[in-house]
C-alpha cells in the first residue's frame, strides 16, 4: 500500500476491540503499540473493512458455558473442536467496542461475527459452520482482488481470515507488524507456517 492504494486492494482490520486489547479479558499481549501501526496503514488507504466479534451470552467459545471447563480447554462442538475462552465481546459492551486509538472513520464496512450463539467465527469470511459473513460479496462487487489484513489475533482469527480469503480466490496479505498474537502452546509459528503452505504473503506492513 505505500505510495498510496490501488483500486483494486482493501485493507481488512480485524478486530480491535477492547478486550482483545492490553488489559481486556482475553488480551493478546502486554501493549497495543500495534494499534499505531495499523493507522498508519489506513492513512495510504481508501478501502478499509473493520471486523467486530459481536457475542450472544453464552456463546459456544465460553469457557462458562461448559460445566467444568476452563479457558483454553478444548471441547467438541457441531462444528468440531472448539478452543474455549474467557467470556469476551459481549454484544453491546464496552469490551465489545473497538479500541479507541484505533482510527476507524474511513471504514466502508463494519462486519459483526460470532453472532450466532451455537457457532464460532475466527475468519471474517463465515462461521464455523460455513455461514457467510457476506463479506465475500461486497468485495467482489466492489472489484477489490488484493487484500491486506491486520489485527487481532494473528494466530486466530487473522490468519483465519487470510486463509478464507485465499480460498474464496483473493490475493491475500498479512501486515505482521501490524498484528498482536496470543501464541498458545505453539499457534503463532504454525499459523505462519499454515499461512506461507497456503500462499498467504506474510511482510512487515502492507
Amino acid at each position: 500500500m505505500a505510495g498510496g492504494q490501488k483500486t483494486d486492494e482493501a485493507l481488512i482490520i480485524i478486530d480491535v476491540q477492547n478486550d482483545f486489547c492490553a488489559g481486556g479479558a482475553l488480551a493478546a499481549g502486554g501493549d497495543n503499540a500495534f494499534i499505531d501501526k495499523i493507522n498508519r496503514l489506513t492513512e495510504t488507504c481508501d478501502n478499509i473493512i473493520l471486523t467486530q466479534d459481536w457475542h450472544p451470552a453464552g456463546h459456544v467459545s465460553f469457557a462458562a458455558a461448559h460445566a467444568g471447563k476452563a479457558a483454553y480447554d478444548t471441547v467438541e462442538t457441531a462444528a468440531g473442536r472448539q478452543i474455549l475462552w474467557p467470556t469476551h465481546c459481549l454484544a453491546g459492551t464496552e469490551g465489545a467496542a473497538f479500541h479507541p486509538a484505533l482510527r476507524q472513520d474511513k471504514a466502508a464496512l463494519i462486519i459483526r461475527k460470532g453472532t450466532c450463539r451455537d457457532y464460532d467465527a475466527l475468519s471474517a469470511f463465515c462461521d464455523t459452520s460455513g455461514r457467510p459473513t457476506g463479506l465475500a460479496g461486497f468485495l467482489r462487487e466492489r472489484g477489490f482482488e488484493k487484500l491486506s489484513f491486520c489485527g487481532l489475533m494473528t494466530d486466530f482469527c487473522v490468519s483465519c481470515s487470510a486463509l478464507d480469503a485465499v480460498k474464496a480466490g483473493f490475493k491475500a496479505r498479512v501486515a505482521l507488524a501490524a498484528c498482536q498474537a496470543i501464541d498458545i502452546n505453539g499457534s503463532y509459528a504454525r499459523a505462519l507456517t499454515i499461512m506461507r503452505r497456503n500462499g498467504v504473503e506474510l511482510g512487515l506492513l502492507a
